[in-house]
């Protein structure tokens, strides 16, 4: 009746042995560290760096307790806190004479002490939030006006295609600010362009204060429309940046709008500094454009004459200048994938290759059918500034939208410039107006609280149990120790990010665990008072009370999932732990303790008697049941 096959046995065992080598790594923890990361193709990662930062740190007397070496990054453990901020100053100081032009990273890092043997099974620690660990933080300020501009190019760009089609005549257009100008030719033309406006471009309309003027046309953005497409940017770029993070691999990144034109980036735990710097701060838009082949634009590249009206200057990689068309043909909204790779019919170099949509395709190649052997230039902006990552020459028409960028790049570097092109195109520039690194100590306090409440309140329940159910207490007190165990081991592989709320998830968890053995226990209880053997009153105890505590865990499930759904930062945060806690409760606190009634007291077929605390009864019955059967009060010690 209360015997475990030696399955069911063997799933106890397999559990706490999962749980305790994922557990394990967040005993370890973190040692103090700078991280010192490449930024340029030029700046290697190699020896000669490592016994240079060695040099450093012995000049400034600070020991360092390893130094690991990576592809891009180079990671100086130390042995104290108080080294950290010290050593990052004295690499910095050497490494980055000038902050403008910076070719090497210099951050604040935390990494972990598990040992190779847990990482071979991908045993990791649980990350910590900005509360309790620290991280990086970013602002955002989002380039509403480059929104603008962005969205009056492109419209620009669709119009001459459409006044095309229709075979509208004109004397030109050009983009003025956010303002669109078509110069007419006569009345006939002004009334036909103004139609075709009203008719397919809503955004717009004709300016009230050059109405008057005769042979130009002005259209300018209707209200309306800057609103909707300044909001359009802002989802898009919080979106993009969504992208951005989930190729980094970061466990519950925070990503909010703050005000009208700024956002919020918050990395909890994130192992990277570095990488996260680089990766956020790039906030990369793609273009490509014809590059100016006139006479005029041949000069000004080579530097003998001003710059073509209708056309820009941009530099590439080496310096050079290229002179391109100020209509964008194709932007990072058309682009489908982008993959790094390399050009085996040039010795292997670093490429990447796009992929553009249906539309982008389609336009790419009637481009390239009309401007065979002339130059294409593809333009990359960061921080506002365009840097033409590659100019080449159009030898064929390009069909199928399949694209490859070539040019003086690392892997490294393609690969980061395929991240960015691939995670979505920015509606709208963006800069870093705030960063700042929390460090750990800030959240020192917050975790000895935290662990004295789990602590403090799991040994008060454990003392309790243990003097009222006695021996059911004890395995009672046992289960809810392997659903503590249970619980960390869950969040651990997961990789879930624990913050305040979630400790206070977790000793709610304790809470509800608890209160499982105790249904349990009152229910063994009652079968006892009623005349049942010991036996059958376990048997009858657990079977009665698993509806119960499945219809309370249910409940509250769906309390957590609503939580989980609607919540946001800490309230999502409380809602992992809280519904992980009550799944991990009905293992530990049914499933597991069960296991363990069953060891003690399942093999013994004569059972008198179980510790299971003062079984109360109403002083009528237990007169009653002591005058009938008096040996029945020795079914409880």
């Amino acid at each position: 009746m209360n015997r475990y096959p030696v399955w069911k046995y063997a799933i106890m065992a397999i559990a706490l042995v999962v749980g305790f080598l994922y557990t394990l790594p967040n005993i370890f923890g973190e040692d103090y560290a700078v991280q010192v990361a490449s930024l340029k193709a030029d700046a290697s990662i190699n020896d000669g760096l490592q016994s240079r930062i060695q040099n450093i740190l012995q000049a400034h007397n600070i020991d360092a307790k390893s130094i690991e070496r990576d592809e891009g990054s180079l990671r100086v453990r130390l042995h104290r806190q108080d080294d950290q901020v010290p050593a990052r100053d004295a690499i910095a100081h050497e490494l980055v004479p000038d902050e403008n032009n910076p070719s090497y990273s210099v951050a604040l890092n935390l990494l972990s002490r598990t040992p190779a043997w847990l990482q071979a099974i991908n045993a990791k620690p649980m990350y910590l939030g900005l509360d309790l660990r620290g991280g990086v933080h970013f602002t955002l300020q989002v380039d509403m006006a480059g929104a603008m501009t962005q969205r009056a190019e492109a419209i620009l760009s669709g119009l001459r295609t459409s006044l095309r089609e229709r075979d509208i005549r004109h004397g030109g257009m050009r983009r003025d600010g956010q303002a669109i100008e078509v110069t007419v030719r006569n009345e006939d033309d002004k009334t036909r362009i103004r139609n075709l406006v009203a008719d397919t471009l809503p955004d717009i309309t004709p300016d009230p204060a050059s109405a008057a003027a005769g042979e130009r046309l002005r259209f300018v953005f209707a209200s309306e429309a800057v609103q909707r497409i300044q909001e359009q940017a802002l989802k898009q770029n919080i979106n993009t940046l969504h992208n951005r993070i989930n190729e980094l691999g970061v466990a519950e990144p925070v990503i909010q709008q703050q005000g009208a034109n700024r956002i919020v980036v918050q990395l909890p735990g994130v192992q990277d500094v570095a990488q996260a710097k680089r990766m956020i701060g790039r906030t990369a838009t793609l273009q490509i454009r014809l590059v100016d082949e006139s006479t005029e634009g041949r000069a000004a590249e080579m530097g003998a004459g001003p710059v073509p009206f209708g056309s820009e200057a941009f530099e590439d990689a080496s310096g050079r200048r290229v002179i391109v068309q100020r209509q964008v043909i194709l932007t990072g909204e058309n682009l489908l994938d982008a993959q790094p790779g390399f050009d085996t019919q040039r010795g292997n170099m670093p490429v990447v290759n796009l992929e553009f949509d249906a539309p982008g395709a389609r336009i790419f190649r009637d481009v390239t059918r009309a401007n065979v052997n002339k130059r294409m230039a593809i333009i990359l902006f960061e921080r506002g500034q365009g840097t033409v990552v590659t100019a080449p020459n159009i030898n064929e028409e390009i069909p199928g939208g399949r694209v490859q960028i070539s040019g003086s790049m690392s892997p490294r570097e393609a690969t980061e410039t395929a991240v960015l092109l691939r995670s979505g195109a920015l509606a709208a520039p963006m800069e870093i107006i705030e960063e700042y690194t929390i460090g750990p100590s800030l959240g020192q306090e917050n975790i000895e609280r935290g662990q004295n409440s789990v602590i403090w309140g799991m040994g008060l329940i454990v003392v309790f149990m243990c003097i009222y159910y006695m021996v059911f207490g004890v395995i009672s007190s046992l289960s809810l120790l392997v659903n503590l165990l249970l619980l960390l081991a869950v969040l651990s592989m997961l990789q879930a990010t624990l913050t305040l709320p979630g400790i206070a998830a977790l000793a709610l968890a304790l809470g509800v665990a608890i209160d499982s053995n105790v249904l349990i226990n009152e229910r063994i209880r009652e079968e006892l008072r009623v005349g049942m053997s010991p036996q059958a009153a376990i048997h009858a105890g657990y079977e009665r009370a698993w509806a119960t505590i499945l219809d309370s865990n249910i409940t509250t499930l769906i309390a957590g999932f609503a939580l989980l759904a609607f919540g946001h930062g800490p309230v999502r945060a409380f809602a992992v732990v809280h519904c992980l806690g009550v799944l991990t409760s009905m293992f530990s606190a049914v499933f597991f303790s069960r296991g363990l009634v069953n060891l003690w007291y399942g093999r013994r077929k004569r059972l008198k008697a179980i510790s299971i605390g003062q079984i109360w009864k109403p002083a009528a019955e237990a007169d009653s049941a002591g005058s009938q059967t008096p040996a029945r009060t020795n079914n409880a010690a």
